[in-house]
């Protein structure tokens, strides 16, 4: 079978959507330690890809890439979401343009990628975007789990050191 760009295309679309059903499912479930930290490392086994050949990258490439996930697409991310307790739970809260945010990444990614095809192979395409993928779930998730650790703390400081997680 021959993967077309019409079906690729198609593919990540329906990724996408999958991805943002999955994304409004979650955000109506209380946050835990483990929800906040499983999907880096859940998502760190993809590393295993670098064993193939065609998949290797310089370090250079590979650094630029975590760096610009971890710096530049992690901020939007990290600034449209927020932790808050509700009903002693600790809860997700996105704000409006949340979702905006992941489509314009989204987009952006596709794009690039249509450029990045025509100058390095496929599997190395894959293989920078996973890893600017990772450096921006990382930050993101470890934003997350920081302001977890803050608004969970017992203490004076904490306006919620009833909450017993």
């Amino acid at each position: 079978m021959v993967l077309t760009p019409a079906m690729s295309a198609f593919g990540a679309i329906m990724g996408f959507c999958g991805v943002m059903i999955w994304r409004i499912r979650e955000g109506r479930s209380a946050v835990t330690k483990r929800k906040i930290l499983i999907p880096p490392l859940g998502m760190a086994t993809g590393f295993c890809m670098f064993i193939v050949p065609a998949f290797r990258v310089p370090w250079a490439w590979a650094a630029a890439a975590f760096l610009i996930g971890a710096i530049f697409l992690a901020y939007p991310l990290i600034r449209t979401s927020r932790l808050a307790i509700v009903d002693n739970v600790v809860m997700m809260h996105r704000s409006s343009a949340f979702f905006v945010v992941v489509v314009v990444l989204a987009v952006v990614r596709y794009a690039a990628r249509g450029y990045l095809d025509t100058v390095i192979s496929l599997e190395q395409t894959a293989a920078l975007f996973f890893v600017l993928a990772f450096g921006m779930i990382l930050r993101w998730r470890m934003s997350m789990y920081l302001e977890y650790r803050r608004i969970t703390a017992p203490g004076p400081s904490s306006p919620n050191s009833a909450v017993i997680l």
